[in-house]
């Protein structure tokens, strides 16, 4: 049993952090496209970034302002425009942003990190960006999570928020996050946008380490379409106002507390997954027997991402031959007679050979699942075993569906 509780508040939950969502005119519709999340404390500050080539003037940025201090008190967040490819003008909308923002909040801009998402090619709106940010400011909240959460979506159709509370000692330690994704999610990263909040107390070297491992088992292991973003970004503050004492090795508390960033990671995650673009049902794949677990992660995201396998679930068809085909491309060694591949309880194949099965019943069990969507009851499980290796690894996305195809044939127009 894990040793947290979940409790409500998403990123506002942690001890000493407000944050707001509003409106400010840079998106068509009028929904809100405007969010902050802030500290009221300088925090430890870790990043994990897009591994594209063209990226957005925010990546750089936040890069640049974390390599020279890894600690922050805000950070910023536009929908609506990527400001990605958007060259000189769009870096300098981007340092003004954090400038104006610098003086609304009356701290220094490089206690100010930044994130986009929107259209590629598009400039931020400034003048939606100036008129907006004294009126975001003063909107600050401890109970602003869900309007922050609110504010950073694109084509998302539910909002991802979570928060977790433990014990260190006598004394309450919280971790929250938010999240937002649905299209251009592939690692490395998936593309996403993510923040997390935190209130323990840890060293900065040991937070970026646990940032980065907790994305390798959450973030980079999902998939909706095989495309990589411009703009994905993952932040992670700690601000140590739980007052518990600074964990700065690893040990007892410093495993706990990142099982706690794992499991938010991995929330969000998924729940991007689920809500992949025409998504019908969550795909889950369990992949064993691997030489380690670096290997089992490449076999599982192998599968998740295969388009054959994705439209084979959208289609309700238990097609084994397109699961054993994606793990045989997925350039780790393993001996195809030992391979053995279950579709929720369904054994479909055993040491390398197809079984019998009851088609119409796996058929089924797909069709209940795309049934459950959004209520978390909408989970395909695909579970392989490639060998007698010790390593393990899990893997997430979703099926592909004609929608997916409208939604992004008509992004633009």
């Amino acid at each position: 049993m894990a040793d947290w509780q979940k409790i409500s508040g998403g990123v506002t939950a942690p001890k000493g952090y407000q944050a707001a969502g509003i409106a400010a005119g840079l998106k068509p519709s009028g929904a809100p496209d405007l969010a902050l999340i802030f500290s009221e404390t300088e925090a430890i500050a870790a990043g994990v970034f897009t591994t594209s080539q063209v990226r957005a003037a925010c990546v750089d940025y936040c890069r640049q302002r974390l390599s020279a201090k890894a600690s922050a008190r805000a950070i910023l967040c536009n929908a609506g425009q990527a400001n990605a490819a958007t060259g000189k003008q769009g870096w300098e909308d981007a340092q003004e942003s954090a400038q104006l923002l610098s003086e609304a909040l009356q701290i220094p801009p490089e206690s100010i990190l930044l994130a986009s998402t929107g259209v590629i090619g598009k400039r931020i709106k400034m003048e939606g960006m100036r008129s907006g940010i004294p009126q975001l400011v003063a909107e600050l909240s401890p109970t602003g999570g869900d309007g922050a959460a609110k504010a950073i979506v694109t084509t998302d159709l539910v909002t991802k928020s979570i928060a977790l509370e433990t014990t260190m000692g006598d004394r309450p330690v919280r971790l929250g996050g938010i999240a937002k994704g649905s299209g251009m999610i592939h690692p490395n990263m998936a593309t996403m946008l993510s923040f997390i909040t935190c209130d323990a107390a840890v060293s900065t070297s040991l937070w970026q380490e646990m940032l980065t491992r907790a994305a390798s088992k959450s973030f980079n292991q999902i998939t909706v379409d095989g495309d990589t973003s411009t703009n994905d970004t993952l932040i992670a503050l700690a601000n140590g106002q739980s007052r518990t004492p600074a964990i700065t090795e690893m040990g007892a508390n410093a495993e706990k507390l990142e099982a706690m960033l794992t499991q938010v990671c991995q929330y969000l995650a998924k729940a991007i997954a689920r809500d992949g673009e025409g998504a019908t049902c969550l795909i889950e794949v369990q992949v064993s027997g691997a030489p380690d677990d670096a290997a089992a992660r490449q076999v599982a995201k192998t599968i998740v991402g295969s388009s054959l396998v994705k439209s084979a679930i959208f289609g309700r068809d238990p097609n084994w031959g397109r699961i054993a085909g994606a793990a045989g491309r997925a350039g780790v060694q393993f001996n195809q007679e030992e391979l053995r591949i279950k579709l929720g309880d369904f054994l479909l194949m055993e040491n390398g050979q197809p079984l019998e099965f009851d088609r119409a019943a796996a058929s089924n069990y797909l069709k209940q699942a795309a049934a459950g969507a959004y209520l978390q009851e909408d989970t395909v499980l695909i579970t392989v075993c490639v060998g007698n290796g010790s390593g393990t690894g899990t893997a997430w996305g979703c099926d592909l569906s004609y929608d997916y195809v409208k939604i992004n044939a008509e992004y633009t127009t």
